[in-house]
C-alpha cells in the first residue's frame, strides 16, 4: 500500500511502498477515508519539543521506531477483521473513527480509561504505531473503533485529536452559564471548542488570534469577542475582558498555542478562581508571578487529548449537528510535506485532511 513515511527527524516525509502484517488476533484493518493534518505531527517530524532554556524534549523517545507513518486523526471503514473481533458487533465495511491514543492496558492510568495518559509503554498511532497517512491502518484492538454512521470520513476524522481535545479542555474549565472563557487560538481545536463551550455550557466566549480571517470565523461559530493580538496589546485585551465581565478577568482561559506569550496573556486574564487549561505545544518555557498564585487561587492546568468515551461522545455531537467540524480542504496523500508546510506557517483554517 501506499504511505507518507517519516524516515529521518527533521526530513520532508517519503512516499514509499509498505506491507501490511496478518491481523492479529482481536485487531482490524481500517481502510483509511480521511486523515487530519495536526500540529503535532509537525512536532513528531521535527524530533523534539521545545522545552524552554534550550531543553528540549524528543518526540520519539517513547518507542517510536523509524521508519514510520504519521497520522493519528483516521476515519474510514473496516477492511477485514481479526478472528477474535467478531464478537464487537462491528463488520467489515462499517464507517468508523479510530481512537488513536491507545495505551499500554496494564498501568493504572490505562485501567481508569485514561489511556490518552498511559505511564507505560504507550502504543500511539502515528507516534509509535503507524498511523494514518497511508491507505491502510492497523488498529491491535477492535474496541478502539467508534462507530461513524452518518459521518463522511473528512467530518470524522478530526474528532478523534482535535474533537476529543476541545471536549476534555472545555470540560476542565467546569464552566457554569454565562462565565466567560477565553479561547487563545482558534484553529483546528479552538473552532471545536467554540461550538462546545457555546452550546454545552451557555458560556460566553472570548477568542484570540493572529489572522483576521481566522477571527471571522470565530465570530460565525458563535464568539461573543474576538482579539487580534497582533492588533491590540495584552493590557487592553485584558482591559477589555474586565469590562465584558462586571470587573473581572475571565473566569477560565484555554490556551490551544502553548507559548510563553499566550501563556502569560492566559495568566494575566484570569480572575479570581479562575483556570488557565495549557493544551498547545509550540513550546518554550513559562513563568509566571507566584504570588498571584495563591492570591488569586488560580489554577494552571494541562490537558492532553481525550479519552476513548470522549470520543464516542464527540461523534454523537457531531451526528446530531451540535457541533460541526471544521475542514477546510481536502489533499491527496502525496500533497502530505506541502500541507505540513502550510500549516506550520498559519495558513491553514480549521482542519485539512489527507484522502490517499
Amino acid at each position: 500500500m501506499r504511505a507518507m513515511r517519516l524516515v529521518a527527524e527533521g526530513r520532508p516525509l517519503r512516499a514509499e511502498a509498505v506491507d501490511l502484517p496478518p491481523v492479529p488476533e482481536h485487531a482490524a484493518i481500517v481502510k483509511v477515508g480521511a486523515a487530519g493534518v495536526c500540529h503535532s505531527d509537525l512536532h513528531l517530524i521535527s524530533g523534539a519539543y521545545d522545552l524552554g532554556d534550550g531543553r528540549k524534549l524528543s518526540t520519539t523517545a517513547g518507542g517510536a521506531v523509524l521508519p514510520l507513518t504519521p497520522g493519528h486523526e483516521i476515519a474510514g471503514t473496516i477492511e477485514s477483521l481479526g478472528p477474535g473481533a467478531g464478537a464487537s458487533g462491528l463488520r467489515e465495511g462499517d464507517e468508523v473513527v479510530v481512537y488513536p491514543w491507545i495505551g499500554c492496558g496494564q498501568c493504572r492510568k490505562c485501567a481508569a480509561g485514561r489511556e490518552n495518559q498511559c505511564e507505560g509503554a504507550q502504543r500511539f498511532l502515528g507516534f509509535m504505531r503507524d498511523g494514518g497517512y497511508a491507505e491502510r491502518v492497523v488498529v491491535p484492538d477492535v474496541r478502539y473503533l467508534v462507530p461513524a454512521k452518518g459521518l463522511t470520513s473528512p467530518q470524522a476524522a478530526p474528532l478523534g485529536c482535535a474533537g476529543i481535545t476541545a471536549l476534555s479542555s472545555v470540560r476542565r474549565c467546569e464552566l457554569r452559564p454565562s462565565d466567560l472563557v477565553f479561547l487563545i487560538g482558534a484553529g483546528g481545536v479552538g473552532s471545536i471548542a467554540i461550538q462546545l463551550a457555546k452550546k454545552t455550557t451557555n458560556a460566553r466566549v472570548a477568542v484570540a488570534d493572529v489572522d483576521d480571517a481566522k477571527l471571522e470565523h470565530a465570530s460565525g461559530l458563535g464568539a461573543d469577542y474576538v482579539f487580534n493580538t497582533v492588533k491590540v496589546e495584552a493590557k487592553d485585551v485584558v482591559a477589555q475582558v474586565k469590562r465584558a465581565n462586571d470587573g473581572r478577568g475571565a473566569d477560565a482561559v484555554i490556551d490551544y498555542v502553548g507559548t510563553p506569550r499566550t501563556a502569560s496573556l492566559g495568566f494575566r486574564l484570569l480572575g479570581h478562581e479562575g483556570r488557565l487549561v495549557e493544551v498547545g505545544l509550540v513550546g518554550g518555557g513559562m513563568t509566571l508571578p507566584l504570588p498571584m498564585l495563591p492570591l488569586l487561587g488560580a489554577e494552571v492546568l494541562g490537558n492532553f487529548t481525550g479519552t476513548l468515551s470522549q470520543l464516542a461522545e464527540m461523534v454523537d455531537l457531531a451526528r446530531r449537528g451540535v457541533i460541526v467540524p471544521v475542514v477546510s480542504r481536502s489533499y491527496p496523500l502525496e500533497d502530505a510535506n506541502a500541507v505540513l508546510e502550510q500549516l506550520e506557517h498559519g495558513g491553514i483554517r480549521g482542519r485539512a485532511v489527507l484522502i490517499p
